[in-house]
């Protein structure tokens, strides 16, 4: 038998990238936020090959004031924090669909269904008075 698998989050291009050019939570975020491909972050980061390009952490820091106009991110999350939200709101969203099917039984199983009470309309020789 063959061992399964654990299943790859979509963070962990991410995590693997932070770990292997030292970057902090916060810079991750930022090169998140430019939509920038953690795979492709060794080629940024050449600057023993390449003297003249600045270490990965200050490039993407330049980056991000020049495009974003702003030298910090609102909240800083870890990637423990952000798959914890997830788990929570996936868990949120299938109580609130369950909820409704489970706790609540149909009126129709339970009540006989009921019989509309219609006047019926007066025949032509009745005595009935208007």
């Amino acid at each position: 038998m063959t061992k399964k698998k654990k299943p790859i989050s979509k963070y962990q291009p991410w995590i693997d990238a932070q770990r292997h050019f030292h970057l902090s939570d916060e810079q991750v975020l930022m090169a998140r936020e430019l939509g920038l491909n953690p795979h492709k972050f060794g080629k940024l980061a050449n600057v023993r090959d390449e003297p003249w390009k600045s270490p990965l952490p200050e490039y993407i820091e330049e980056l991000y004031l020049k495009h974003m106009k702003k030298t910090t991110t609102g909240s800083v999350r870890t990637f423990a924090q952000m798959v914890r939200d997830e788990k929570q709101k996936k868990t949120k969203l299938v109580k609130t669909s369950e909820a409704p099917g489970a706790g609540a039984v149909c009126a129709t199983e339970t009540d006989p269904p009921e019989t509309p009470s219609v006047n019926p309309a007066p025949s032509p020789g009745s005595d009935e008075v208007k």
